[in-house]
């Protein structure tokens, strides 16, 4: 059965592997996950023949039951919009969950000192169970905290203590660290107080709050993907210390896959990864002004004249953004490139790395308008098409297309890379007001002189467009 089970865990490891670079393109996502699923309902499986004498079956049967109930239902029927507030709340499960087993294992082991009824406990056991617990809580709170400013239950801005920030993380974090020292120096012996490992389960959750509590709802994409990499560390880990060979594997694939998403995506916000933790930016939108101070309006159109402009250009560059996923407005974008492409306008769309508010977030939303794949283009592939394109158009996408970042040394993006959206012969951004973006900075491209907004909805702004369109056509 022992040699069984492992040739379970080996196949579920090898359609982990095999699913994960299924995701590396539109085409083969959706295998590449069914193969990934399946490889987990085989692990799981493994994981119940490995404990076929336990007497916890109920127990067992009910926690399964629960994980089912609760998270198909929201899987199956959130939307779009909401995607990424799912994902950040399925991680910080993940993270809470690995936890709680350190928890359990403390307990059921009198505080790690006669682990696995009277073996001596080891130090990958010890060290394990305790950066698990750490980390887990660290991921669990700190993904609430993501969840919570992406729903806008909390502010997107910074909430900050000021100057005392990094010095109680400080303390949080020594504080957090000093308990699982405790705890590993008492195993040796006849272990130590439960309420040890409760600290460390509660000062490091603390942490995790005070963490992403000052991070800029600008820097949310690069947090959640952050966050995945803690949560894939910290089951690692437990399943280090719980001898678990799919905790392991698995636990390093998400670790490591998120840590180089996470790099990568910070990287396209020319920001370190330090310095996004110690606090994004967010909440300093400012009124437009030239260089002589002298304030500035943006000039408004309407769909007949964003039509007109569009329907006699040789190619069109649609910007993705948020707003476009909380309209639900893909559909609707596909419908009218489809009709401008009929009439000869080359139709291209320009995916920024954080654009959204989870990695892939516009590529998601353009696959399933079945989008042409061959049409997205990356940041660094269309970057130099702007200047010859007679028309972009901008659909909520804020931050990503602000030349702020390039000319303006005090601004908060000031050097992160963006869509040279600027340098068109005519840019049309739909957006409902003249509210800033996610980061609370303002954008000065929504004043430049070739430059009109359409205010409204940008599902009905584009169908409004579209129909012009077809009279036209």
């Amino acid at each position: 059965m022992d040699n069984f089970i492992i040739v379970l865990y080996i196949v579920a490891f090898a359609m982990f592997i095999y699913g994960l670079m299924g995701l590396t393109g539109p085409k083969t996502a959706v295998r590449g996950n069914q193969i990934a699923a399946v490889g987990m309902a085989i692990a799981v499986i493994a994981t119940l023949l490995s404990v076929l004498h336990t007497q916890n079956w109920i127990l067992i049967a009910a926690g399964l039951l629960a994980g089912v109930l609760l998270g198909i239902p929201p899987a199956r029927h959130t939307k779009m919009t909401a995607m990424p507030q799912l994902v950040a709340l399925f991680n910080g499960v993940g993270g809470g969950t690995v936890a709680l087993i350190a928890w359990a294992e403390f307990l059921d082991t009198s505080g790690f000192s006669n682990f696995k009824h009277g073996e001596e406990p080891t130090v990958h056991i010890i060290v394990g169970s305790l950066f698990a617990a750490v980390i887990g809580s660290i991921s669990f709170w700190g993904s609430l905290v993501a969840y919570g400013k992406l729903q806008e239950i909390l502010p997107g801005s910074p909430i900050t203590l000021g100057r005392a920030q990094q010095p109680v993380n400080a303390l949080l974090l020594i504080g957090a660290a000093v308990s699982a020292v405790v705890i590993g120096m008492g195993a040796s012996g006849e272990g130590v107080s439960p309420w040890w490992i409760v600290a460390v389960l509660v000062l490091a959750g603390v942490l995790g709050l005070m963490v992403v509590l000052p991070i800029g709802g600008a820097d949310m994409p690069v947090v959640i993907s952050l966050l995945n990499a803690l949560t894939g560390l910290s089951a690692a880990a437990a399943g280090l210390a719980l001898n678990n060979q799919a905790m392991i594997v698995a636990g390093m694939i998400v670790g490591a896959s998120g840590t180089i998403l996470t790099n990568l995506m910070a990287k396209a916000m020319n920001r370190s990864i330090p310095a996004i933790v110690a606090g994004g930016f967010g909440g300093t939108g400012v009124a437009a002004a030239d260089h002589t101070g002298e304030h500035k309006s943006a000039k408004a159109t309407n769909a007949a004249d964003a039509a007109i402009q569009m329907a006699y250009a040789n190619q069109v560059i649609v910007v993705p953004g948020y707003g476009m996923a909380v309209a639900q407005a893909q559909h609707a974008v596909k419908e009218m490139a489809t009709l401008l492409e009929a009439n000869g306008v080359e139709v291209k769309y320009a995916i920024h790395p954080v654009a959204g508010r989870m990695p892939g977030h516009m590529n998601v939303l353009l696959a399933e308008a079945e989008v042409s794949y061959d049409a997205l283009r990356e940041m660094d592939d269309i970057n130099g098409e702007f200047s010859r394109t007679d028309v972009v158009l901008v659909i909520g996408a804020n931050d990503v297309t602000n030349p702020a970042a390039r000319t303006d040394p005090s601004s908060p993006i000031h050097g992160m890379p963006i869509l040279n959206v600027d340098q068109a012969k005519s840019v049309i951004v739909l957006k409902r007001s003249m509210n800033s973006g996610f980061a609370g900075i303002d954008n000065p491209l929504f004043y430049a002189d070739h430059t009109s907004m359409l205010f409204g909805d940008a599902k009905k702004s584009v169908g409004a467009v579209t129909e012009e369109l077809k009279v036209l056509s």
